[in-house]
């Protein structure tokens, strides 16, 4: 069919809607396949329907088309027979069975035999894996959340799921330019034309000299939409009636169409039990929607459709697992903590600026470093955790000469300026202060007491009242707006203006930069309460909106950037929180619970992609962004301001909050208050080395996700060091702390419930409360801890064993291993971050286990060439680099099963990948011990450098050599047989070595404890040795008669790998040469692994070496 052909189907489909031909129209849309309509989908589910389901799908798909088809009605059949089973009627599921299920028996006859058996159970929720499944309104919702991913990425759905936008009635207007038309053409064209049939052209008989009217004043086919009017948002608009009408979607003039067009969702295993409800963690849309059909706009930009992107940290890859959770736990959540338990709550430190707080923003990587702005012009840079102001500055123009005149005759008639907004940048090397007047002042931060000047902007004509970083054509920028109804871009750099955005009708409020799919844009709020979005084209506002409350607005995303959020307050007091349908430009949901007048502008702040906060009514108050309904108010213990100024630090740990008496409050969780305790007795400990006596340009620790030497990816909020005082006597002689017996550290070997030769891979989960290993002959092995009263968090610890852990089934996660020898491949595995799936290879084909059920849910990549290793990308599940064994490494897309880049520049295979998440690049090594640097936005190389062997030392030929990024994300670890090193990445500089020597055991494995302060190393010669991460100076030393057995003392039993735990800093394990797994932990009454070195006298050597790991001399360096 033509393409005007087909879009006449679509114009007839408008009509038809319009006119209620309602069976009609659906009728049409599967006959031609054109137009899914999803809503009469979901409403057909919704009602059970099924037969009417499965003829509308039919006009799309068939059962055999693809693996996402064959699910999709895999589930709806399933359903089908479900709800037979629940309702008692046997003969009814009988024949669905028969009818309906038997084409699945040929793709999985051991699924088919276990649903035959639900028959002889008198309630089928007697089988484990559908013990939790809830009424039958529920489970249709659960499994439409699962079909609609399903079609959504299914390829022959693409570009059947948006109907084109359509001005209202477009058929009968393009009727009306026809019939103008021809009465034009008339000889004798009457003033008012009796249109009495279109069966054949018009021709006026009756002779007339009038003009021919206008289709615009006299529609002949009734009334018109007006040009450049608005679209009604009722029964036909995309979304719910909204207050003031939208004239464009907002995303459709930000999005590009995107290469990967469908996102990451299993077509692969059917499986027996319901959909996961995590799928349900962020709905698309509010159930109380009354979506639409058709939805018509008459703006020229075409709709494009918002999707989910693949796999993300809550949803796995789309997985069917069984055991589920069902609506009304949480709101829908399937989350391991209660909501207000993970709310910073607690009032852990008081503060007191001096002047009335205005604005404060969290250090993005130093999170507990407080920024604050105040109403006399002053900025206060505070250590939170000790309690200290590092930096007090009042308000002065650097130099007045270079200020405007209407700037200096502001500061003569008003001298009192007010801070309008502080922010940091992205790396926190730089922060902005907008002032009341005029002004902007960066700032330049270089760690402690020193802030140096760095641009001062004339930047606007009156007040300056919001401020940005953001990057287009990946150029650091600051963006401002004010009083003078611009927007304005600079150079962070220079100071030099890139863009002046000029269209809003009031002062600018606010402003909020923002990209999506690599496009750049802004959005920007005025006092007039409209909203408009800016590319950095010049070309003017792409969108024009008015905000609820059409006052003071600002706009926030969420931490992952794919909701946003609006917060306003009307001139009479009225407040509104509201998230955006950015797809529709319609408010998807407005929040309740507010004062019925705020005494002031509320703020508000988003975290963790799940709650939202703001300042009201003397209290702080808390949403979870799923839920209109107030979660919980927080006063603060008292004393806070009407509406208080807020600001979570980057992992919603800490929440600053201004009060009464130019007071500020900081409210903590209890991640937050571990991590105020531990900046607190670091700040109390002078004699203890940090990471910065590494002599590079100063960043602070951060606390962000680290991927570890498994290419596994952790998130450091829950690191737990454990800090004890530590001497600072320099009277007292330092000594290595020897670990020689049993009973001198608490160690336990894991149970095992079968053999195997050796321990590959070795990874502790991210909750904390299990281990994964990967066995040389293939098979991975799961221990969890249960929580009990002995072990009452469940996490993992060296005093009690935990258990050997299968699935009903009994079935192995056991790597594809082709035709070689799984004893002589490179393993390799990878796991995610929610702990639902692991990606793993062993020399064959690279596998994909869920977690669950250790079922295989895909295999890709067969050999030659096998991957080596796996590291996923920190940004995006769905991109993992893949290191091979013919030294290249490939980033692949999950999503589209499909290789983007091939990177080329080592000599052998690929040993170790890195990503930082700061730097935007990845670090890789590999067996010819070469080190390169990639950048990950175009995939270039930046750097490489050989590594340096020790002199003296030989290495085998393909000798491994690894990297794990230090939680700066600035420094790695390089890991070698011959020596542990300390690069910086940007120089690809070796900052401190310290090598083996010639007559020790070389390295066999080593990691970052998981705060970064320490690396635990094993050894050949089986010792495992601690050493202070800042200086590579060993302090303790565990020798293998303190774990191994002495009938294993004079054998080979070694460590091959070895892991930390992801929060408890004192915590690591090993896998052993002989199969066995270790963990180990400092005694009670230590706390900790030894005591760090003193520093040294004189500048630091940048090469440590030391004697003998297997030997009792001291660790003095030699020079």
């Amino acid at each position: 069919m033509s393409s005007l052909s087909r879009e006449l189907v679509f114009l007839i489909l408008q009509f038809l809607d319009e006119e209620k031909f309602k069976e009609t129209v659906h009728k049409l849309e599967q006959e031609s396949g054109f137009f899914f309509n999803m809503k009469y989908f979901e409403d057909e589910v919704h009602n059970g329907n099924w037969d009417e389901v499965e003829k509308y799908l039919s006009g799309f798909t068939k059962v055999d088309d693809n693996r996402y088809s064959m699910k999709i009605f895999f589930e709806i059949r399933k359903q089908k027979y479900l709800e037979a089973l629940d309702k008692h009627d046997r003969p009814k599921a009988v024949e669905i069975l028969v009818k309906d299920l038997k084409v699945f028996s040929t793709f999985n006859e051991e699924l088919f035999k276990e649903i035959t058996q639900l028959l002889t159970l008198e309630n089928f929720r007697e089988n484990e894996q559908l013990s939790k499944y809830g009424d039958t309104k529920s489970a249709r919702a659960i499994m439409l959340v699962e079909l609609k991913k399903l079609i959504e990425a299914n390829p022959l759905f693409r570009d059947k799921l948006q109907f084109p936008t359509l001005r209202n009635s477009r058929l009968r207007t393009l009727i009306n330019q026809s019939l103008n038309w021809q009465h034009q053409l008339c000889k004798n064209p009457r003033p008012n034309p009796d249109i009495k049939t279109l069966f054949v052209d018009h021709s006026c008989r009756l002779p007339n000299d009038a003009r021919a009217p206008s289709p615009v004043n006299n529609p002949l086919l009734g009334s018109l939409p007006k040009a450049g009017g608005f679209p009604p948002l009722g029964a036909h608009g995309p979304f719910q009636p909204t207050p003031t009408p939208v004239p464009t979607p907002l995303a459709g003039w930000m999005s590009s169409p995107s290469s990967v067009p469908h996102p990451a969702v299993s077509g692969g295993a059917i499986a027996l039990g319901a959909p996961s409800i995590q799928a349900l963690k962020h709905p698309r849309t509010p159930p109380t929607n009354s979506a639409a059909d058709y939805p018509s706009g008459d703006s020229d930009h075409v709709s494009k459709r918002t999707r989910p992107m693949g796999i993300s940290d809550e949803v796995s890859l789309g997985v069917n697992m069984l055991p589920m959770t069902f609506p009304g736990q949480a709101h829908g959540h399937n989350q391991t903590f209660k909501a207000p338990d993970d709310l910073p709550k607690a009032v852990a430190r008081t503060l007191s600026q001096g002047s009335s707080p205005m604005s404060m923003d969290f250090h993005p990587i130093k999170q507990t470093l407080l920024l604050v702005g105040t109403n006399v012009g002053d900025i206060g840079l505070w250590e939170v955790g000790s309690r200290e102001r590092l930096v007090q500055k009042t308000f002065k123009v650097w130099d007045l000469s270079k200020c405007s005149m209407p700037l200096q005759a502001a500061l003569v008639k008003e001298p009192v300026v007010s801070v309008n907004r502080v922010i940091w940048s992205p790396d926190g090397a730089l922060f902005g202060v907008a002032y009341s007047r005029h002004i902007v002042q960066l700032y330049s931060y270089h760690g402690g007491e020193d802030m140096r000047q760095h641009l001062e902007i004339d930047a606007h004509v009156g007040g300056v009242n919001d401020i940005a970083f953001s990057t287009p054509n990946k150029q650091l920028c600051v963006t401002t707006c004010g009083d003078d109804k611009t927007i304005k871009v600079w150079d962070a750099a220079t100071g030099v203006k890139r863009h002046t955005f000029e269209g809003h009708e009031a002062p600018v409020y606010s402003i909020c930069p923002h990209y999506k799919e690599n496009i750049q844009f802004i959005f920007s709020t005025a006092l007039d309460g409209k909203i408009k979005a800016w590319l950095y084209d010049n070309m003017g506002s792409r969108v024009d909106y008015e905000a609820p409350g059409r006052w003071c607005t600002t706009m926030a995303y969420s931490a992952d950037g794919t909701r946003l959020f609006s917060c306003g307050t009307s001139k009479d007091g009225e407040s509104f929180i509201v998230e955006w349908n950015e797809s529709e430009g319609a408010v998807k949901r407005t929040y309740q619970g507010f004062h019925k007048r705020s005494l002031g502008v509320v703020q508000f702040d988003t975290t963790k992609n799940r709650y939202l906060a703001a300042g009201d009514d003397f209290s702080i108050k808390f949403w979870d962004m799923d839920n209109t309904q107030l979660l919980t108010a927080i006063d603060a213990e008292g004393g806070l301001q009407a509406s208080p100024r807020i600001r979570f630090n980057k992992e919603g740990s800490l929440l600053a909050v201004s009060a009464n008496d130019n007071m500020i409050k900081v409210m903590a969780n209890s991640d937050g208050l571990r991590l105020l305790h531990t900046v607190e007795n670091l700040s109390s400990e002078s004699s203890k080395p940090a990471i910065n006596s590494i002599p590079v340009a100063e960043r602070p620790a951060s606390v962000v996700s680290i991927p570890g030497m498994n290419g596994d990816s952790r998130n450091m909020v829950d690191v737990k060091p454990v800090i004890t005082e530590e001497s600072n006597d320099k009277s007292k002689v330092w000594k290595l702390t020897e670990v020689g017996e049993p009973s001198q550290c608490r160690s336990l070997r894991l149970p095992e419930n079968m053999r195997v030769t050796k321990i590959s891979r070795l990874i502790f989960t991210n909750s904390g409360n299990a281990i994964l290993a990967l066995a040389s002959n293939a098979i991975h092995l799961l221990w969890k801890w249960q929580r009990n009263e002995r072990n009452a968090t469940g996490k993992a610890t060296a005093s009690l064993p935990p258990q050997p852990w299968q699935p009903a089934s009994g079935i192995l996660m056991t790597n594809d291993v082709a035709e070689t020898n799984p004893e002589e491949a490179v393993p390799c595995f990878a796991l995610s971050k929610n702990d639902s799936y692991v990606m793993s290879a062993s020399g064959g084909k690279i596998s994909l286990f869920n977690m669950m059920t250790f079922k295989t849910m895909a295999t890709f990549m067969p050999p030659p060439p096998a991957a080596t290793f796996l590291a996923f990308h920190p940004q995006d599940n769905n991109i993992i680099a893949i290191g091979m064994d013919d030294s290249t490494i490939q980033i692949y897309n999950v999503r589209v099963d499909e290789v983007k880049s091939k990177l080329k520049g080592h000599s052998k295979r690929i040993t170790g990948l890195a990503f930082s998440n700061v730097l935007n690049v990845l670090v890789s090594s590999g067996a010819d011990a070469q080190l390169c640097v990639w950048n990950t936005d175009g995939w270039e190389k930046q750097k490489s450098k050989v590594l340096q062997i020790p002199q003296g030392r030989s290495t085998a030929a393909l000798s491994d050599t690894r990297v794990q990024f230090h939680q700066d994300q600035v420094h790695f670890l390089v890991v070698h047989e011959t020596q542990l090193a300390i690069y910086e990445t940007t120089k690809l500089e070796c900052m401190k070595q310290w090598p083996v020597r010639e007559s020790s055991a070389p390295i066999t494995h080593a990691t970052f404890s998981c705060d970064s302060q320490l690396i635990y190393t094993s050894f050949m010669d089986a010792t495992i040795c601690v050493f202070s991460s800042a200086n590579l100076r060993l302090r303790c030393r565990v020798n293998p008669s303190a774990y191994l057995p002495a009938s294993l003392s004079n054998s080979n039993v070694h460590p091959l790998v070895i892991a930390a735990h992801p929060q408890e800093s004192n915590m690591f394990a090993v896998g052993l040469s002989d199969g066995g797994v270790h963990i180990f932990e400092p005694l009670e009454s230590e706390g900790k692994w030894g005591v760090a070195p003193p520093p040294e006298n004189g500048s630091a050597s940048a090469v440590t070496t030391a004697p003998s790991v297997g030997g009792s001399a001291s660790d003095q360096p030699q020079r």
